[in-house]
């Protein structure tokens, strides 16, 4: 599999998941959506992560291009980490894999807008069209 992105469905699933595909890695990806932040404040927004995975799935996000490592720290080298444009784009999918599991899990509603407290939806948008797809079309979607 080359670096760029597949015309079938499941080659291109199968892309994105060999990048961000576990689960501390999607978490780490959720902790810095917020934010730079360096390897012990990591390690406290992700309960029982351990210290080698956490520096194992820092690198292999590097790796895929999604996270960069800035040095603040020269002696000893420490580490400030943070998102590239690439890992940003993330968010999307990671705040609707959050959404659909604090629903099943009865662990909240999902989110919410800042400024009325509505629940948030998340919608197709096709910007050709200028339209929402509904869940009614959602055959005439192709991945």
């Amino acid at each position: 599999m080359g670096d760029t992105m597949p015309d079938d469905p499941t080659e291109a699933l199968d892309f994105a998941l060999a990048r961000v595909g576990d689960r501390w890695s999607l978490l780490l990806v959720a902790s810095l959506l917020a934010g730079p932040r360096r390897f012990g404040e990591l390690a406290a927004a992700v309960p029982g992560i351990a210290p080698n995975v956490l520096a194992d799935r820092l690198r292999r996000l590097g790796r895929a291009g999604l996270v960069v490592a800035r040095p603040y720290e020269r002696r000893p080298v420490r580490y400030e980490y943070a998102l590239t444009a690439d890992g940003l784009e993330l968010a999307a999918v990671v705040r609707a894999l959050a959404d659909w599991g604090a629903r099943r899990s009865g662990a909240g509603e999902g989110p919410r807008h800042g400024v009325c407290g509505s629940r948030l939806e998340l919608r197709l948008w096709c910007p050709s069209c200028r339209e929402v797809v509904e869940e009614a079309t959602l055959e005439e979607v192709t991945l």
